[in-house]
């Protein structure tokens, strides 16, 4: 499945782990950890087309809505409908069965451009 090692992140918490023609996407454990308790999930319409770096999905808390933003650019093709009758699965499982949506990546080189684990840990200082 998904682990931190074979994942690729953006600076703002979200990881693509590239799987064929798609990249599935979720939030890092660190991400989870300060949301805190999750309470809803907003998850973008399968069809929809995303540039990387655009806004595409909310993650609601106990304490604060955060926006998730699309690490490449295509089409959503999926979207874990399970979030929708347990979101307490991002903060369980983030790398796991907490993902969020599928990408059917336009340009797949866009993952190069995204930060291996050792990147994004410095950006979080750990």
């Amino acid at each position: 499945m998904y682990n931190e090692e074979n994942c690729r992140f953006l600076k703002t918490h979200e990881w693509a782990f590239v799987e064929g023609e798609n990249a599935v996407v979720g939030i890092s454990n660190h991400a989870q950890e300060e949301i805190s308790d999750i309470v809803f999930v907003d998850l973008p319409k399968v069809g929809r087309v995303v540039k990387a770096g655009e806004n595409c999905c909310v993650i609601e808390s106990v304490k604060s809505a955060s926006e998730i933003y699309a690490p490449v650019s295509g089409e959503i093709v999926a979207v874990n409908e399970a979030l929708n009758a347990d979101p307490a699965l991002v903060n369980r499982e983030p790398h796991a069965a907490g993902w969020l949506f599928k990408i059917k990546m336009a340009n797949p080189a866009e993952v190069d451009a995204l930060l291996d684990l050792a990147a994004y840990n410095a950006t979080i200082g750990k």
